[in-house]
């Protein structure tokens, strides 16, 4: 018996001899790998977009979290949507319901989208799980956005997320005059008609400071509005 030791041959891998299985590995196979999540759209992918465009951003929340449309956590959503405000990234408008967040923005292009959006999904869940006493995830998926390029998508858009709890049912049959307190509607300022302060809550929120940023975009400011201001009384169906 010899005493020498039998080397293997190395054989240097290459791309190719990578993708095929020889036996002892799977090698590559298409659609091999992990799947993306539902949501999970690559930054990279989101299209670039003009900073005259305002955005309609909706971010949803994870199952097993209370409802974020509580009095004592909408005092720190609010202040951490004041913290979140940038010279390229607004926060215009806002409404929270139970298990997501709607918010109408403004920013300078993509980049500072995804910054902004980032920066405010990291503070407002680090103060939430504070507060609530959980840890992990506090949003569910990469959130979805949707450019808004004309004055109707605008308004439509301003409507649809100031009034949203008036498609429910608890809320379909309001008291007259009343406001969302879960939104930004207390400091909009396209309404048809002056807010009523006729409730101790609504004296409330006019003494607080706005956390929403003036818009600059002329969709936001102006253009929306040739189309008629809106009635916080609406009943969308």
């Amino acid at each position: 018996m010899s005493g020498k030791v039998q080397r293997r041959r190395h054989v240097q891998l290459s791309l190719d001899s990578a993708r095929v299985p020889d036996g002892r590995h799977g090698g590559w196979r298409p659609n091999a790998g992990r799947k993306k999540k539902r949501g999970s759209t690559s930054h990279a992918a989101r299209p670039e977009f003009a900073s005259r465009f305002p955005q309609h951003v909706t971010l949803p929340v994870v199952a097993g979290v209370p409802s974020l449309a509580s009095d004592w956590l909408m005092k720190i959503i609010r202040r951490t949507i004041r913290d979140s405000q940038k010279a390229d990234f607004r926060i215009v408008e806002f409404n929270v319901l139970g298990n997501h967040l709607h918010l109408v923005v403004e920013a300078a292009g993509k980049d500072a989208l995804a910054s902004g959006i980032s920066g405010f999904e990291i503070r407002v869940a680090k103060r939430l799980n504070r507060a609530l006493k959980r840890t992990g995830k506090l949003f569910a998926e990469r959130y979805h956005a949707r450019i808004l390029t004309t004055p109707t998508q605008v308004r439509n858009t301003l409507r649809y997320v100031l009034l949203n709890r008036r498609h429910h049912a608890a809320e379909k049959y309001a008291a007259k005059n009343w406001i969302d307190p879960w939104s930004s509607a207390a400091w909009f300022d396209g309404w048809a008609k002056p807010i009523v302060v006729d409730t101790w809550w609504k004296q409330e929120l006019a003494r607080l400071e706005p956390p929403t940023r003036p818009a600059k975009t002329w969709l936001l400011r102006i253009g929306w509005k040739k189309l008629g201001l809106i009635d916080y009384d609406d009943r969308p169906s």
